[in-house]
């Protein structure tokens, strides 16, 4: 009999399966604030180094200091969702490198679902906490005509960016089929790839805003859904195009996982 995964049992099982992970990653208390305060640490630095830069420099190319930490804060929030939800992706080398991967690929559930809850990253809770608060207050210094329009264009724009965000974790964890080696830094790099998208990406050249909005779309993370957000022409309809860009790239990281699986060994020789 096959078992139909529906969204209320694919839901009920990854509650299932994160509850046990966090009682397993509760265990050493201590780890879990230290991880939070690091994480909030970061986030609370390079919001001050913003607001030296700024208090410099009074916008950059037509950007303020409110609007450029809500980009900056779209980052951290993104990263703290797939840190503390999803942190399973980047544990993708050790599950194919050490054939960790057969006992999942045997069980009757979902083979993405398992390894999204692989792990519990809770270093994100304190980036979702600094980041949501430095977004709240960069709303509030940010003169925006709040219609129930414009609530659900930032809603659904919000829950874009946090897919892509994951979908990029997924994709680039997947090169683990690939590259096998014990110092895979693909993702890392992948990863450090948003940097660029903490900013205006007008700053940099052409060929990098290409690349950060077409092939690893980080863009869509941050500066995209800022400029829908803020009315900022020519690109706020580019921001639009969000939820869209999102399922692509939830398409294109599944098929990347299938495609890997393909070259998967398990484990021996």
């Amino acid at each position: 009999m096959r078992i139909k995964n529906t969204p209320r049992r694919l839901f009920y099982l990854y509650c299932r399966l994160y509850s046990q992970q966090l009682k397993a990653m509760m265990e050493y208390s201590a780890d879990f604030y230290i991880m939070v305060g690091a994480a909030a640490l970061t986030q609370i630095t390079g919001f001050l180094f913003l607001w030296v830069v700024f208090s410099r420099i009074p916008d950059i190319q037509g950007w303020g200091l409110w609007e450029v930490a809500f980009m900056y804060a779209m980052i951290y929030v993104s990263e703290g969702v797939g840190s503390l939800f999803f942190e399973g992706t980047w544990r993708m080398l050790r599950l194919v490198n050490m054939g960790e991967l057969d006992r999942y690929l045997v069980r009757p559930v979902p083979l993405v679902l398992q390894i999204f809850c692989n792990g519990i990253g809770m270093n994100g809770l304190g980036n979702i906490v600094i980041g949501g608060t430095i977004i709240g207050i960069s709303l509030a210094h940010i003169d925006i005509s709040w219609s129930l329009q414009t609530i659900l264009m930032a809603i659904a724009l919000f829950i874009s960016a946090m897919v892509i965000r994951i979908a990029i974790n997924l994709a680039a964890n997947c090169s683990a089929f690939w590259i096998r080696s014990s110092g895979n830094a693909f993702p890392i790099m992948i990863h450090n790839l948003g940097e660029f998208a903490k900013y205006p990406i007008t700053i940099f050249s052409m060929g990098l805003q290409l690349f950060v909005s077409m092939a690893v779309p980080f863009a869509f993370v941050s500066f995209f859904p800022a400029a829908a957000i803020f009315g900022k022409e020519p690109w706020s309809w580019w921001g639009m195009l969000g939820p869209m860009v999102a399922v692509i790239f939830v398409l294109l990281s599944l098929l990347i996982l299938r495609i890997g699986l393909r070259r998967y060994e398990s484990a021996g020789n």
